[in-house]
């Protein structure tokens, strides 16, 4: 365990490395990214941002319809990732996913992959900036008071 993260990294290098469908919570956003390693034919994996789900049934009835070719997985493994996905890649678990996708499914899946990152990184971007305006979803610590000219 990682005593600057609380999570294993390695282990979770392991995950990315070896499992077949690996579901990333991000604290700050609700969405999830989901990877399918499995391929099949006509069918790469698949790396996707995808809306939080209420069970594990719900997420495999939404793999069946995304995937009708894929057999359904024997597990879904869900990791969670407490920080921002900029440090993901800063130090390196990113590139498992890259690899792994590559590895799976050809070069064409590094811009699949890249995209995903992009819109994980927008998302909590996003959501940051949401916060900090104490949007809807989000209670504000202090109003900005008129300024008396």
């Amino acid at each position: 365990m990682d005593p600057d993260f609380g999570v294993d990294i390695e282990e979770m290098g392991r995950v990315f490395d070896t499992a077949d469908v690996i579901v990333v919570r991000f604290h700050v956003i609700p969405e999830r990214l989901l990877m399918d390693m499995r391929v099949g034919p006509g069918d790469p994996p698949l790396i996707r941002l995808v809306p939080p789900v209420s069970s594990a049934e719900e997420r495999y009835r939404y793999l069946q319809e995304q995937r009708p070719r894929m057999p359904l997985p024997d597990q879904i493994t869900v990791v969670a990732w407490p920080r921002y996905v900029q440090v993901m890649r800063d130090i390196g678990l990113w590139r498992h996913i890259e690899d792994r996708l590559v590895r799976e499914g050809g070069e064409g899946l590094q811009r699949l992959c890249d995209d995903a990152f992009q819109q994980v990184r927008s998302a909590e971007r996003i959501e940051v900036a949401a916060a900090i305006r104490g949007s809807e979803g989000y209670e504000a610590l202090w109003e900005r008071t008129p300024s008396s000219r």
